[in-house]
């Protein structure tokens, strides 16, 4: 699992440290859900398929690395939402890089973009790059706005459904 700081000090490298932070699976799913703006562990556990016990390390770990921070959302019974710190927020190129890799080698050449993101400051749809081809400019989460194909809207929306059927 998931080392603290000064436990990954035994390596100068990197990528190995970045790994010891967010090399699993479920990791990156909790993020993916966090950059879609699901805070709350229901939709987490619904949208990533993860058992409550291995989204609850997860979160914790995520938490105890500075990458989340838990903020209360109701008092009686207490429930606490997830949200991203600046250094989960830093992440964000990482799960782009992904999708776009994703998208290029993971699918059939028939299927569009699961995900859509259109330039808030222009208009344009970016497609896969980091760049917006049609202004030049680099692009950030929050620059951009996306729309989830019928296909993945489906998808998430029959697992909310398979969910309340439990």
């Amino acid at each position: 699992m998931t080392r603290t700081a000064e436990e990954r000090m035994d390596t100068a490298c990197p990528v190995a440290r970045s790994v010891e932070v967010v090399g699993d699976k479920w990791t990156l799913l909790v993020l993916r859900e966090l950059y879609m703006g699901n805070a709350r562990f229901e939709e987490m556990q619904i949208q990533t398929g993860a058992t409550p016990q291995m989204l609850t390390t997860r979160l914790k770990a995520m938490e105890a690395d500075g990458m989340v921070e838990r903020q209360p959302y109701q008092e009686k019974p207490l429930r606490y939402e997830y949200h991203l710190t600046q250094k989960g927020w830093d992440f964000y190129p990482v799960i782009y890089a992904l999708r776009a890799w994703g998208e290029t080698w993971c699918k059939d050449e028939d299927e569009g973009l699961a995900v859509r993101f259109v330039h808030r400051a222009c208009g344009h749809d970016v497609g896969l790059a980091s760049v917006c081809p049609h202004c030049g400019e680099p692009v950030k989460r929050q620059d951009l706005e996306p729309t989830v194909s019928a296909r993945f809207a489906q998808e998430r929306a029959a697992r909310r459904e398979a969910y309340k059927r439990k």
